[in-house]
C-alpha cells in the first residue's frame, strides 16, 4: 500500500501559480497518479491523472492552466497551477491507482490533502 505525502498548497492572489508535489512511500514506477480538488460543501473532483508513460487527462475547468507531471525516480507527482482563480480554492489530494489506467483510475491511496486558497 502506498503512502502519500502533500507538503504544498500555500495562499496565492488570483492569477498567480503554484506547484503542488506528492511523494510516495513506495515505486509509483508502473500506476497511474491523481490530483483531486474538494471545495468546501462540494463533492471530490477530478483534477488531472497520469499514467507511468506520461498519458495524462485534465478535467475540462483544468485545461491549458494546470499541468500534472511526475518523477518517478523520486516516486513524486507534481501539480503545477498557473492563472489561478477563486474558485481553484480548494483542498488538494493526490491519489494513487491499483491499476495505470487514466480513463479507469481506480484509487489505491489518498494523501492527507493540502489546502490552496486563492485571493480575489
Amino acid at each position: 500500500q502506498v503512502q502519500l505525502v502533500e507538503p504544498g498548497g500555500g495562499l496565492v492572489a488570483a492569477g498567480g501559480s503554484l506547484r503542488l508535489s506528492c511523494a510516495a512511500s513506495s515505486s509509483i514506477f508502473s500506476i497511474a497518479m491523481g490530483w483531486y480538488r474538494q471545495a468546501p460543501g462540494k463533492q471530490r473532483e477530478l483534477v488531472a491523472h497520469i499514467s507511468s508513460g506520461g498519458i495524462t487527462n485534465y478535467a475540462d475547468s483544468m485545461k491549458g492552466r494546470f499541468t500534472i507531471s511526475r518523477d518517478n525516480a523520486k516516486n513524486t507527482v507534481y501539480l503545477q497551477m498557473n492563472s489561478l482563480k477563486p474558485e481553484d480554492t480548494a483542498v488538494y489530494y493526490c491519489a494513487s491507482s491499483r491499476g495505470d489506467s487514466v480513463f479507469y483510475f481506480v484509487v489505491s491511496s489518498w494523501g492527507q490533502g493540502t489546502q490552496v486558497t486563492v485571493s480575489s
